[in-house]
């Protein structure tokens, strides 16, 4: 589905990593990738995990980071010479905006998540656009959850964060149409991630999705990329503006 493509996939972390199961997915569907670690601290583990793919591009990219962002492209463009889609992974809230009430939000920390999680998809589309048209257009996957539009225990600043990125989605969305660049989001339901474990009560969530979802179960990394691979691919060349949800049918069924 994805042969002879060429895609950019930010917010490898871990191999447990939503973005790191959706890159496996676009490469064994034929596309060459480019990889991105935000720090030092980070690289060797996304070197590790790049090196099971077919000549990868290992990239650092701070999302924060407007000229980190454009060397990032300019790396691509030197090494692919285009780009064909854009996975975008990256979100991240002060561990202490996860475990207080939502008032006690500080301005620091909403600024954080907001910039990391959402601002990013902008900055990051951006510098990519001119590297699509190149290519004749291209597709835009983000990464959102439920808490955007319900209240999940915890998840707090996140879920202001989410809401803005959907609604980033939407925008995006509406200004690349025209130059064939479909932008859209997966809604996955709750998996066990490093990153989600550290919310308190992630386990009850788990199981509140297995009791109440038509399927009866939680989602696995596989469906979500196997989602992923079909919105970056031309199967989906009608869709964008779209968050899609791939939680078992929880979101029809009721809330927390």
């Amino acid at each position: 589905m994805l042969s002879n493509k060429y895609g950019l996939v930010v917010g490898v972390a871990n191999k447990r990593s939503i973005s790191w199961a959706i890159a496996q997915a676009a490469a064994a569907a034929g596309a060459r990738l480019a990889l991105t670690y935000q720090s030092e601290r980070l690289e060797e583990n996304v070197r590790e995990l790049a090196a099971k793919l077919e000549q990868p591009l290992v990239v650092p990219c701070d999302v924060t980071s407007d000229q980190q962002i454009a060397d990032l492209a300019a790396s691509i463009d030197r090494e692919f010479g285009g780009l064909d889609f854009l996975v975008h992974g990256a979100a991240f809230a002060p561990p202490a905006e996860l475990s207080s009430p939502f008032v006690q939000t500080s301005r620091e920390g909403f600024r954080i998540a907001l910039d990391v999680s959402a601002y990013s998809l902008v900055a990051l589309t951006r510098a990519v656009v001119p590297l699509m048209e190149r290519r004749g257009g291209g597709s835009v996957l983000t990464l959102t959850y439920l808490g955007s539009q319900r209240v999940f225990t915890n998840y707090n600043v996140m879920g202001v964060a989410k809401a803005a990125l959907e609604a980033s989605v939407r925008y995006l969305a509406s200004d690349l149409g025209p130059r064939n660049i479909r932008v859209n989001a997966i809604s996955a339901g709750p998996i066990k991630t490093l990153a989600a474990m550290g919310i308190a009560g992630f386990s009850n969530i788990l199981q509140i999705y297995r009791d109440r979802a038509p399927l009866r179960r939680n989602v696995e990394l596989g469906e979500v990329a196997d989602t992923a691979v079909f919105l970056l691919g031309a199967g989906s060349r009608a869709i964008t503006g779209e968050i899609v949800m791939v939680d078992a049918g929880f979101s029809v069924s009721g809330g927390i």
